[in-house]
């Protein structure tokens, strides 16, 4: 869904639902014919009065009973065929919007979706996960709300209170012409308190949203929090969450309330005042008994469409507030972005070549400490490096500039020999793998897990990429086999069992270019030693980056780099660092020891 075109949405007012538009305007020959129903429907229910009128004035006063009988069947048709139309007009009403609302709203939560996805990891700084998720839930479903039902329904009711309101003053005009200046003074204080239900409706979705973030966060991490035996205590941060939630939503209802009530009894005593009027007339002489039921019915049509736009107005205005959340959403700017036009990767055999040129990079939400500071390394294709270092080191930070999940403020990356700048970010990606410390593992098979590599992967390749990352064994011996659910993050699998499944993965992927982040510094010997191998075999044949604590897992490397406060200090092969007695071989000392 493209949403260039969005107009920027107004904070605090029913016109930040114009950030819809770009999702509305695809299926705008639909709204016509929605539009269509529902003025074919309101017409339908305005003829309802004229109807009962020659009823009255003309069916009840016939001379003859036959002739009376056969025009108060002449009228009931009338009326039926009237309530004929309106019933089918109104049905297709109801389909037309819910198809609408629906269709609107799954579009939105895609295209929010979509649009998080692409943002950096500078955005999940700063973002609750659990909060995206209540603006894909919560704040779309008010929306759909109202694409869906209530702007449908207040559509109705403005053009049937607008009808029943002209009629009214043809077939009255002086007396509308005092309820009229009644009803544009109710007008200006409605104004003022809708801005109070307003903020508050906005204030009462953040609410609700950072209930939802805490839950995802608590879920999230349930084993630390059994273990800690902090349920109740969760459980008891959740509660006053909601409670703080509700406490808003009460006043947000409170005031909705308050001003619904305000409209109805104003707006009614100033109809009543013109219903007075009107039997006053009837007893003049001046009108007919019809034309006061007509009248009445104008009346009690026009009270209950400013009734209805009441409450329309209310959910108009939560719509809003839960517009608005999902537009800032929209508007997030990733600040790594594709190139207009990329260049192009070269195509290679061996291993993939990496240059970092004098780079420098802060965090953005440590701008005041580097992580690396004038880093230069070069890897041949081919070739397998290490990097050690104490934590905060600066040794995961080159493997996030490297995926271009952040850009250095000085420097150059070159991928092959292009500017990792001036590649797509799908060039790039798809151009390495990675093997973390923490396999993340999908809720689904061991097969789909695996095959997350490559997607359009066959199954015997999937088999073959876990054989050579030692997972096929304990993958058969599991109940299902490849078609076995592993469980929310793999909660059925061991962490070496993980993590040889994310190597399966990265080896299906086959890239020329492998890093490898503590991958082994959370498994016991055994464990170890089986990923190890698998490590072994997925390195085989590409250039290998390894960030790692546990130095037995770097000793074989061609060439290792050791960091400090985001420098190199050393490097060299294991056995020429050791005799230097400096950094590594201190490292490898208290490690060897152990």
């Amino acid at each position: 869904m493209d949403t260039s075109a969005r107009p920027a949405p107004s904070k605090g007012s029913p016109r930040s639902l114009s950030g819809l538009v770009p999702f509305l305007r695809p299926y705008r020959g639909r709204f016509a014919l929605a539009g269509l129903f529902l003025l074919l429907a309101a017409l339908a229910t305005l003829v309802f009065p004229l109807a009962l009128r020659s009823l009255i004035d003309g069916g009840l006063s016939a001379e003859s009973k036959g002739t009376q009988v056969l025009a108060l069947r002449e009228h009931f048709m009338e009326l039926f065929a009237v309530a004929a139309a309106l019933g089918m007009f109104s049905a297709a009403r109801y389909y037309m919007v819910s198809w609408l609302g629906e269709r609107v709203t799954a579009d939105l939560r895609n295209a929010v979706y979509a649009h998080v996805l692409q943002q950096s990891p500078e955005f999940f700084e700063t973002t609750q996960t659990g909060e995206v998720l209540s603006r894909l839930t919560t704040d779309t479903t008010l929306v759909q709300t109202v694409v869906g039902s209530s702007l449908s329904v207040g559509l109705r009711n403005a053009v049937m209170g607008a009808g029943a309101l002209l009629m009214l003053v043809v077939t009255n005009p002086y007396v509308m012409t005092q309820v009229l200046g009644i009803l544009v003074v109710v007008v200006f204080p409605t104004a003022w308190w809708g801005r109070r239900v307003r903020k508050l409706s906005r204030v009462s979705q953040d609410k609700v949203a950072d209930s939802s973030a805490i839950a995802a966060e608590v879920l999230n991490a349930i084993p630390v929090v059994q273990s800690y035996t902090a349920e109740t205590r969760e459980a008891e941060r959740f509660d006053a969450s909601t409670a703080s939630a509700f406490a808003t939503a009460v006043h947000r209802t409170k005031a909705r309330a308050f001003l619904i009530a305000f409209v109805i009894i104003a707006t009614s005593a100033a109809l009543l005042w013109g219903l007075y009027q009107g039997t006053q007339a009837v007893l003049a002489g001046t009108i007919t008994a019809g034309h006061l039921g007509q009248t009445v019915v104008y009346v009690i049509m026009l009270a209950g469409a400013v009734g209805v736009l009441g409450e329309v107005y209310g959910d108009l205005l939560r719509a809003a507030g839960a517009t608005e959340r999902l537009m800032e959403l929209l508007d997030a700017k990733s600040p790594v972005v594709s190139p207009p036009a990329p260049a192009a990767l070269p195509s290679v055999s061996g291993g993939s070549r990496v240059e970092f040129q004098g780079i420098t990079f802060n965090y953005p939400s440590r701008p005041l400490t580097p992580a690396l500071r004038d880093f230069n390394v070069v890897v041949a294709p081919g070739e397998t490096v290490a990097l050690v270092g104490p934590s905060g080191a600066g040794k995961s930070t080159v493997f996030q500039l490297l995926l271009r999940y952040y850009d250095p403020a000085q420097g150059t990356i070159r991928l092959d020999g292009v500017p990792t700048r001036e590649l797509s970010l799908h060039d790039l990606r798809q151009r390495i793998g990675i093997v973390p410390q923490d396999a993340v593992i999908f809720s689904t098979s061991a097969m789909e897990n695996i095959r997350y590599g490559r997607p359009a992967a066959r199954d015997e390749e999937v088999v073959a990429a876990a054989r050579a990352a030692f997972a096929h064994e304990f993958i058969t011996a599991l109940p299902e086999g490849y078609d076995s659910f592993l469980g929310e993050r793999g909660v059925r699998l061991s962490g070496g069992q993980r993590q040889r499944i994310a190597i399966a993965r990265a080896m299906l992927k086959n890239p020329p270019l492998l890093l490898l982040d503590e991958a082994t510094s959370a498994l016991d010997a055994e464990s170890e030693r089986m990923v190890q191998a698998a490590l072994e075999s997925a390195m085989s044949g590409r250039t290998t980056l390894v960030v790692a604590h546990r130095l037995a897992t770097v000793q074989r490397a061609t060439r290792i780099i050791v960091m400090d406060h985001g420098r190199i200090v050393e490097q060299g092969t294991h056995d020429s660092l050791v005799a230097t007695s400096g950094m590594y071989a201190r490292l490898a000392a208290l490690q060897f020891m152990e």
